[in-house]
């Protein structure tokens, strides 16, 4: 009988060997079973293709000037949706070699990539290579975010599974070469073209398809209109990879020539986003929310806006700042320029900073008289007074005696203005000035009336737009209407004329004493051939100075002075913002026919008691500077000293301002010189935003 075979017997480690294959070999079926109903189950929950065709990466507002010109677009940028059989070949070739050779051939996810990355990684200790697949990048753009955790890229690789499942392989490049962030706000290949080389992409050329391709890595560090260089070395990488994958000749890639590609002009950034930065925010509260794209019609009129910012470089003084705002009869904004150059400065002067008016503060003051019962032929005393304390002085230190309304506001008489603020109160003036849309606060001090509270730019253009429409409230606003892509309209603006805001009789009168100014008063500076009503303004040593009128349907303000408040040599309200407003103005109306100003009214009975002609007395000596509380100051920095003027441009007065003279001085503005009709402009650039802050250091 043969002897019983003993069993064999196995070492410790080959116990454990087995047992670790087999728990190994468990633990992979579980894993594998889960994977697969992981990717069942995302399967079931993608969108359809066609819903992920119509999806967007984000919002896009394209902005369109009055006459339809697209200004500037905002958000994403989209091109045409590219069937895969228009993409051309060099563009789908280009793309496959420099981000996923082994497309064609794996399942979603590249064991290989991953690999090469997990070693890298071992290697280097950071992760310099993703090892994501196209269809990777897809689910990541489409449905995650960034964020580079284990978490993110377990669910990237199931969603990349199961679009595998779900999708052809052209399906995916499809929505991969339609999607895909190119930086500069392209998405997509379509939009990337237009954008850097101003055509579709059915026209891209091998070169182009390089440069393309190479922007996915890095967007923004290869992008042709931030670094052209950069650009085209990628370019040639790219090139070199396709060459390797076999998809290109070498004698193709030779002739490619990256370095010679025509790039598309980058539109530059001028005043024109200072307009877009204030009409914007607006869609807040005049559409509801929402993610597709819209366009926006605004009022702007870039002829205008090209001479508006002309005119502020032309006039403003070395080293200030100028805004203007223009506003038809209607209030719509027709041109606005918020600094002197919008790429060092995105601060909005004209519509954020607050700064002190000075005498054309002066508009509610005379409205607030006029509304109480003065006429513009009443006499009134210029003497000097004193008022609980204050005595103010007129900037030419002189006392004129027994003058007409008239002359006390065309010379900008501060004891006059000071004598109305006691007579009707300064809380009646600064009721006048919020009625008027001043929205900033206004003391009720009594050297309130020579302005020292402080305004913004467009309030106070908004107020003189008010006393040329007869005083009916004129309401700025930049947006016509609201519409998505398709057409419809989400928003029309309707205009409000129905808040009066004073009796039509004391907007003519007013009107009556503004166009005097310009007539003979401090702001002939202003006249451009036809009637224009206006004031002046300028605080005490220089550090602002103001301009705002209307003539022909047109109000504009004229803001100048420097960030920091200090004084600037020579500003006065009838100089520099007096000759900006007259260089724009000239253009602005040139093709608007001749308006005379209405201020022929019926009064109330009770004001049409006769009142007696007045003279203007001979002017005293110059005496000292003064403050805007009235306060004797030194010469300002940079002022000649036989400049007694503290305030608005000296002139020359006349012996007499009665009907009959107003008649003479104002018949010479019926004509506008015709060499002024036809003027070259510079032509508006454009460019990107944010919110900014008051650029003026906070006192102590």
């Amino acid at each position: 009988m043969a002897a019983a075979r003993k069993p064999v017997q196995r070492g410790p480690w080959r116990t454990a060997f087995v047992r670790t294959l087999k728990i190994s070999a468990v633990a992979a079926l579980i894993a594998l079973i889960a994977l697969v109903v992981a990717v069942g189950i995302a399967m079931s929950t993608l969108p359809s293709y066609s819903e992920l065709k119509s999806s967007l990466n984000g919002q896009m507002i394209r902005v369109h000037a009055a006459d339809g010109t697209v200004i500037v677009s905002l958000g994403p940028s989209f091109g045409q949706w590219l069937a895969y059989d228009d993409i051309p070949p060099v563009m789908v070739d280009a793309m496959v070699a420099v981000e996923d050779r082994r497309y064609r051939s794996h399942l979603g996810v590249d064991p290989v990539g991953v690999a090469r990355s997990a070693w890298v990684r071992v290697q280097r200790g950071v992760w310099t290579q993703g090892g994501s697949t196209i269809t990777q990048q897809l689910a990541r753009n489409i449905f995650l975010t960034n964020t580079r955790t284990f978490g993110r890229k377990g669910r990237e690789m199931i969603l990349a599974l199961a679009m595998e499942r779900k999708f052809t392989k052209d399906q995916i490049l499809e929505l991969y070469l339609n999607k895909v962030y190119f930086g500069g706000g392209a998405y997509g290949i379509d939009a990337a073209s237009r954008k850097f080389f101003d055509h579709p992409a059915t026209k891209l050329s091998l070169a182009e398809a390089a440069v393309i391709a190479g922007l996915v890595k890095a967007p923004s560090r290869y992008s042709p209109t931030a670094d052209a260089e950069a650009a085209i070395g990628r370019a040639g990488v790219v090139l070199k990879v396709m060459q390797d994958a076999r998809v290109i000749t070498a004698t193709q890639a030779a002739a490619a020539h990256p370095e010679d590609i025509k790039l598309a002009p980058e539109p530059g950034s001028n005043s024109v986003r200072y307009f877009t930065d204030w009409a914007l925010p607006q869609l807040d509260t005049l559409i509801e929310e929402t993610k597709q794209p819209i366009e926006v019609w605004t009022t702007l009129d870039l002829g205008m806006q090209r001479s508006a910012e002309a005119a502020i470089r032309a006039n403003v003084p070395n080293g200030a700042q100028g805004a203007l705002v223009s506003l038809d009869r209607d209030g719509s904004v027709r041109a606005m320029v918020g600094g002197t150059d919008y790429v060092n400065s995105i601060y909005n002067r004209a519509t954020q900073a607050v700064r002190q008016p000075g005498s054309a503060f002066k508009l509610f003051v005379y409205l607030a008289a006029l509304e109480a019962g003065y006429t513009p032929e009443k006499q009134v005393t210029d003497e000097p007074v004193t008022i609980n304390g204050w005595s103010p002085r007129n900037s030419s230190g002189r006392y004129s005696g027994e003058i007409t309304l008239r002359t006390a506001f065309a010379y900008s008489i501060n004891t006059i203005a000071a004598k109305i603020g006691a007579d009707v109160g300064t809380s009646s003036v600064a009721d006048m000035a919020r009625r008027f849309g001043i929205s900033t606060p206004v003391n009720t001090q009594p050297s309130m009336v020579l302005g020292t509270s402080d305004v913004r730019l467009i309030e106070m253009t908004r107020a003189f737009a008010s006393v040329a429409s007869k005083g009916v409230a004129v309401t700025p606003f930049g947006i016509t209407k609201v519409t998505t892509a398709d057409g419809e309209i989400l928003y029309a603006h309707k205009v409000d004329t129905s808040r009066v805001l004073v009796a039509p009789w004391v907007a003519a009168q007013m009107t009556d004493l503004l166009q005097t100014a310009v007539a003979t008063g401090t702001g002939r500076a202003a006249q451009i051939g036809r009637p224009v009503a206006g004031k002046t303004g300028t605080t005490s040593s220089n550090k602002d100075g103001w301009f705002l009128g209307f003539s022909s349907g047109i109000t504009t303000g004229v803001w100048m002075g420097r960030d920091d408040a200090k004084p600037v040599g020579g500003l006065q309200g009838g100089r520099a913002p007096a000759g900006a407003f007259h260089d724009y103005m000239m253009s602005a109306v040139a093709k608007r026919p001749i308006e005379k100003f209405d201020t022929e009214v019926t009064l109330p009975e009770w004001q049409l008691e006769p009142d007696n002609e007045t003279y203007y007395g001979a002017p005293d000596a110059p005496g000292p500077f003064v403050d805007e509380n009235g306060m004797p100051i030194e010469t300002p920095p940079g002022r000649p000293i036989d400049d007694p003027s503290a305030d608005d441009e000296p002139v020359e007065v006349p012996e007499k301002m009665d009907d009959e003279w107003i008649a003479k001085m104002t018949r010479g503005q019926d004509r506008q010189p015709e060499r002024d009709r036809d003027r070259d402009q510079p032509q508006p650039r454009i460019m990107p935003p944010p919110r900014p802050q008051d650029p003026r250091p906070t006192p102590p």
